[in-house]
């Protein structure tokens, strides 16, 4: 079953179903609301490199107008091999990123991946984010939701908004109201490129403010892999209501640790920021 009931909404998920229509989630993270006017951007490398690479996206993306720096620390890498290409930095990285936060004076999201873990990353993370791969990992959400910190939920690819929504409520239900739900692309037979392994679901984002008061952000790097089509994908989830975005961005992006086809450099992402700003203006 995919639909979502009224028996679902009474029964399955009412704590993040929508009562009324006025009825909204608002997240404040050091004075930004994340499902308020604004749109919100996430922005920063797909994985921590150094403390020097840290700190010059950190520096570039608050000048484009960013808000918030993300950057992986722990990577749930598709395959178990590291070397000196592609790695991770794991508990050097948390350093980092606390210490670019610090310096920066910028709110950070990052990734936790194991229950033994998320204590340690909360103590650094403004949000705490919980991939694609771990959106049904209920004991990790369970853990996540004690921290009583934001969290960051992004929707499996082959789940549906029922699925979603579902998982959402389990960290309600743990005591922790403070979610923002995002879509990162799904899985579906037919797709506009062969190489691609996501299809965007902008429609989502009306669908879920239709039945949910939870803030709903859109992840436009990961779901189309493709650097040529960020943008586009960025402005069109503006475009249709999302509260924000979480976006890959790199100094020098073709030599990323980690998915160097999809991230922006400074320029192009600045000018993403500008547009963004434009297409906001209109829609309200």
């Amino acid at each position: 079953m995919k639909d979502i009931s009224k028996k679902d909404q009474r029964n399955n998920i009412p704590l993040v179903s929508r009562k009324t229509a006025s009825q909204k989630t608002i997240i404040n993270i050091r004075g930004l609301k994340i499902g308020g006017p604004e749109f919100i951007v996430m922005a920063g490398p797909c994985t921590v490199e150094s403390k020097e690479q840290l700190e010059n996206v950190a520096q570039n993306i608050k000048k484009c107008g960013a808000q918030i720096l993300r950057g992986g620390a722990y990577k749930p890498l598709t395959f178990p091999y590291r070397n000196s290409r592609t790695y991770e930095l794991r508990e050097k990285g948390l350093k980092i990123i606390n210490a670019v936060k610090k310096n920066e004076n910028i709110p950070v999201v990052t990734e936790v991946l194991d229950v033994r873990n998320v204590y340690k990353v909360a103590r650094v993370a403004d949000i705490l984010q919980i991939g694609a791969r771990n959106m049904q990992n209920f004991p990790l959400l369970e853990e996540v939701a004690k921290t009583k910190k934001p969290i960051l939920l992004k929707r499996h690819f082959g789940a549906s908004l029922r699925d979603w929504l579902g998982a959402a409520e389990y960290i309600l239900y743990h005591g922790n109201p403070n979610v923002i739900l995002c879509e990162r692309g799904i899985v579906a037979p037919h797709t506009h490129h062969p190489h691609s392994r996501f299809i965007v679901d902008l429609q989502v984002v009306p669908a879920a403010k239709e039945r949910t008061h939870l803030p709903i952000i859109v992840d436009p790097s990961h779901s189309t892999f493709r650097r040529k089509y960020v943008a586009a994908i960025a402005r069109a989830a503006c475009a249709v209501g999302a509260d924000g975005i979480i976006i890959d961005v790199h100094p020098t992006p073709s030599k990323a640790a980690v998915d160097p086809l999809q991230a922006l450099n400074y320029k192009q992402f600045g000018k993403l920021v500008d547009d963004l700003k434009k297409i906001k203006e209109i829609v309200n």
